[in-house]
This record gives C-alpha cells, structure tokens and sequence, in this order.
C-alpha cells in the first residue's frame, strides 16, 4: 500500500474528472489517498465521495503571494508521511516542489495539462513554473505530445505520456426530441461545438467559418455548449452577422447534443486530450478539428482534422460532412471504433502507479537496494 497524495487548484472539468477518478480509483486499489485542492473543487468533483482525504488548500490560477506561501505550507503539512506527490497543473507542481524539504521527502510526479498561454504576462509566468517542475521534478508527464517534447526542450530528464480515462456518456433523450427542443427545422443540419469560450478554443474562427458554409447554401442549425469571458463578444458576432448560431451556456446534456448532431467540429487553437471529443466518439457522432495539441492522439482516425491555421479547409470539411449522408455516416462507424480503443478508469489508474514505481526507480541512486 502506498500513501498517494493528489494536488490539483482550481480546474476545469476534464482535469477536475481526472483527479476524482485517479482518487477513486487508487482507493480501490488499497491505497492512502489524499487530494489537497481547493474546497470549490473538492465540492464540486465530489472528491470525498471517492473515498480519499480532502486536504483544503487554495491554489490558485495566478500568482498571489499571499496565498502561494499558505498553499505551500499546507502542502508541506500534508506531505508528511507521504510517499508519492501527483500535481496536476504546473502551479501545483511547483507549489508541491517548493513545499518538498527533508531527507524523507516523497516522490513529485507532475501532470501537465495545458499549454502556455499566448498573452505575454501569463508566458512568462508559465515558463518559470515550466523550468522549476522541468527541473526538479522525479517525472513529468504530459497529456500531449507536443507537451511532452516541451518539456524535454527545457531539460527535463524524464518526461512521459499520461493516461486519462476517456470519457464516455450516453444520450439520455431521442435525437428527434433534442433537434424539436432546439428549434430545428425539418432537413437542417445540427452542428454541435462544445468548450470554454475562450481564444484557445477557437470559437470566433469557427463563427468566421460558418458564415463561409452558410453563403454555401447548406442549411444548418450550430449550437455552442459552454461559457466563458469570450460570450458576449461571440455573441455580438453572431447578432452582428446574423449567424445560424446559439450559445447555449453551460449544459449538462452535452451527451444528447452530440447524438443528436450531424458534426461535431472543434476550431480550437490548442486541446490536451479534449474531453468533450472522447464524448463524440462515444456516441458515434462525425467529427471534424484542427490538428492541435492532442487532438490527433485522440481522434487516431476517429474523425476529419484540418490544419490549425487554414479556415477554408476546416470550412470544407464541414461543408462535405453536412452534404453528404454516406460521409456522415462512415464517420459515424469511425468514431464508434475509436471509441472502443479510448483508455479507461482502470488503465489510467494502471498507467498512474506505473509512473510512480518509475519516479521511484529514476530517483534510486546506482547501487541502493529495497
């Protein structure tokens, strides 16, 4: 039995979803595990539920001196008798280094989930939390290639792929029902987008693309899941051009919305191993992204990708997913065999203790024994 001691700040859902399913599953295990976040998160992730101890320590999104030297030294307190430490995030990583003293001091694992942010501030702070986990870290572990290759830029040692468990979901409404709920007329196409509205996720490219489709004279219907800083802009967008476009808000259906739609389409600038595209494959919708991040690692075949900086082609590509059924529908055979192939609960849990036993054996000087 090890004693496991999970760090992540405030978070978005597939990182939040990540950590309560390492938690509960490392528990099931028989294993210790306490999960150090903020108390927003730990309620929000149900993290108690999973069986691991809540340590409540506020990490937050920026710098803050105050409440970095708090978060250290709750994170110090909980380390004791701890074997393995497993941030997720760069801010909790290198909290959970700073925070890391003695001669007993346990292994730091650090997932990293995003990639730097484009304003300059915010890359620069992102690039010293990069050096300090790249650096001291026992095992850096990234959801991304392109991350994993960052990181042994900048002199990590050892950095490795992390295993999240895709997520699956099934519809719970009739696709007829859902296109009645939204408004949709007999023969329009539903195109679902799902995400935070914010640049990385490429919304006001995609509303720049749908106005070249619409001028096509392909009848659609596009609806975005998700909020975020970046709405009322988008939405002045849309009334501005009289986009065929709805901003939803958050939803908690998003599982009916994709098996309803005729394309799924992801404009994103940058994705890990975007969530929300696991849930498209799981319910067998077609689906069309730009090659980013870890998009690719994720679709493996399962959709359409399109360069990042190339509108007319994602406008294309989605163009020929709508008019064309026989398209739609070996798209459709595509994302369901994909789907089969994602990974689970159990083997990120597998691939998780895999990595710790590896920082172990990394961090063993030549000639210690057990």
């Amino acid at each position: 039995m090890t004693n496991i001691l999970l760090v992540t700040g405030l978070v978005a859902g597939g990182v939040g979803r990540h950590v309560q399913g390492l938690a509960a599953g490392l528990v099931a295990e028989g294993h210790t595990v306490s999960v150090a976040c903020p108390p927003v998160v730990a309620t929000q992730f149900e993290i108690a539920d999973t069986g691991a101890i809540v340590v409540p320590v506020e990490i937050g999104p920026r710098p803050s001196p105050r409440r970095d030297r708090a978060a250290t030294a709750a994170l110090r307190a909980a380390m004791a008798e701890v074997d393995v430490v497993h941030a997720h995030g760069l801010r909790a990583g290198a909290l959970s280094l700073f925070a890391r003293r003695g001669e007993d001091r346990p292994l730091v694992v650090v997932t990293s989930h995003n990639a730097a942010p484009r304003g300059r501030v915010a890359a620069l702070i992102h690039h010293g939390l990069e050096r300090k986990v790249c650096h001291d870290a026992d095992l850096f572990l990234g959801v991304s290639e392109d991350l994993i290759a960052r990181a042994r830029e900048r002199g990590a040692p050892e950095a490795d792929r992390a295993v999240v468990a895709a997520a699956r979901a099934l519809p719970e409404t009739a696709p007829e029902q859902v296109r009645t709920e939204l408004g949709l007329t007999d023969g329009q196409r539903l195109v679902v987008a799902v995400g935070r509205l914010t640049p990385q996720k490429g919304f006001d490219r995609l509303l720049e693309v749908i106005g070249r489709i619409e001028f096509a004279g392909v009848d659609m219907r596009v609806v975005i899941a998700g909020d975020g800083p970046q709405g009322e802009a988008l939405q002045r967008t849309i009334d501005r051009r009289a986009l065929p476009v709805t901003l939803l808000g958050r939803r908690a259906d998003v599982a009916d919305l994709l098996g309803a739609a005729d394309l799924a389409v992801s404009a994103a600038r940058w994705e890990g191993q975007p969530v929300w595209l696991q849930e498209a494959l799981s319910v067998g919708a077609p689906i069309v992204a730009t090659d980013v991040g870890g998009t690719a690692e994720v679709l493996d075949g399962g959709g359409v990708l399109v360069p990042e900086d190339d509108p007319e082609a994602l406008a294309g590509a989605m163009a020929a997913v709508l008019t064309d059924p026989a398209h739609r529908a070996e798209l459709r055979r595509r994302s369901l065999r994909r789907a089969e192939q994602l990974p689970t609960g159990e083997d990120a849990v597998r691939a998780a203790l895999t990595a710790y036993a590896r920082a172990g054996d990394l961090t063993r000087a030549p000639g210690d024994v057990d």
